[in-house]
């Protein structure tokens, strides 16, 4: 089963990164999740480059995938975007559905300050 679910994702990923890319003035923010933790990385595709990133593992020891979790890593990513001079991105869900974790991560990206 996991290798079915492996294959859609992939296809919804290839197809929304079709329609989407990080540009100098507006990079993508992308999103990685696991049974353990979640990703966030800003990326500018224009030079390949990634230009700030954050996670799960940023916050402490023995800390899990959770909403509450996910929210702080996105105000994490925030943080170290507005210090590092960019305030708008494009979020990129990576092929996740819109909810959850993924949700909660681009609502606290969102509280931190990131416009997109």
């Amino acid at each position: 089963m996991a290798g079915k679910n492996r294959e859609r994702r992939t296809r919804i990923k290839l197809g929304v990164r079709k329609k989407i890319a990080g540009t100098p003035e507006r990079p993508r923010l992308s999103v990685f999740r696991s049974n353990s933790g979640i990703y966030a990385q800003i990326i500018d595709d224009v030079k390949g480059v990634t230009l700030s990133a954050a996670s799960t593992r940023e916050l402490g020891e023995k800390v899990g995938l959770n909403m509450e979790n996910s929210r702080n890593v996105g105000k994490k990513i925030a943080e170290k975007a507005i210090a590092s001079g960019i305030s708008t991105v494009v979020f990129d869900r990576n092929g996740y559905l819109y909810h959850g974790n993924i949700k909660a991560l681009a609502e606290g990206a969102r509280e931190g300050g990131l416009k997109f």
